[in-house]
């Protein structure tokens, strides 16, 4: 019969003092229960609102796996985990754009408005990872290019096509998507200022250098929490009307 051990040299050790380390594995649980409540609560949902809660889940599962491995990567090597925080990203951050389109189909809302939120959200990321990462001498350049794409997306979900169908739609909608515009301005705000902090340029003068691995860790629990409680409450609001 073979025996399995575990290899303490492979298991990270969070020390009592390790903030970052806390948030990682507070931030890992909070969304994994998140995750549970979102998917069990699905069949208390009708099929217009079902895929809305669905996404809402996977957005925080997705999350919370990627936690678990920025956790352990901390815990190892005291570094920033910084591609799996773009990995995450990536794959979490369309898909938030991707509710907005779902909230919206009410309205009238096209696929041609998901995949411009999809497109500007990927070119968001790829280029903050790209200057964050692989071209660090022309960081400015390459956080001037992911900063335009995103405010390219609060211009469309506060006074483009986004917003003009949240009118329409008015009510438990605009309600819903004001809440969503309101995540996206502030909540998202704090990812440029950790681009800015963990980079060089003429930025540096005036926002210094440092870490904010706890911030990002509390910001990505509340942004993808809030915004799948947000898209619960509208679909068990309107489930009422």
């Amino acid at each position: 019969m073979t025996n399995f051990m575990f290899t303490p040299s492979l298991i990270g050790k969070l020390l009592p003092t390790d903030y970052v380390g806390f948030t990682f594995f507070v931030g890992c649980m909070a969304m994994m229960a998140a995750s549970a409540f979102f998917f069990l609560s699905l069949n208390q949902f009708d099929k217009k609102w079902r895929t809305s809660v669905l996404v809402s889940g996977l957005i925080t599962f997705i999350a919370a796996v990627h936690y678990f491995y920025m956790r352990d990567y901390w815990a190892s090597f005291g570094e920033s985990p910084t591609f799996f925080r773009y990995v995450d990203w990536t794959l979490t951050v369309p898909l938030m754009c991707v509710e907005f389109y779902l909230i919206l189909k009410v309205a009238g809302a096209k696929q041609s408005l998901m995949w411009k939120m999809i497109f500007l959200s990927v070119v968001m990321l790829v280029t903050g990872y790209l200057g964050e990462t692989v071209y660090r001498d022309q960081a400015a350049l390459w956080g001037f290019i992911s900063g335009v794409a995103y405010f390219v997306i609060v211009y469309e979900i506060w006074f483009g096509s986004a917003s003009k169908l949240a009118a329409a739609a008015g009510g438990n909608v605009l309600a819903a998507h004001k809440i969503l515009c309101w995540f996206v301005l502030v909540g998202w705000a704090i990812y440029p200022l950790g681009y800015m902090l963990g980079t060089d340029g003429w930025y540096t003068e005036f926002v210094g250098k440092g870490s904010v691995d706890v911030v990002y860790n509390i910001a990505d629990a509340i942004n993808k929490i809030g915004f799948g409680l947000v898209v619960y409450n509208l679909a068990l609001q309107s489930q009422k009307d």
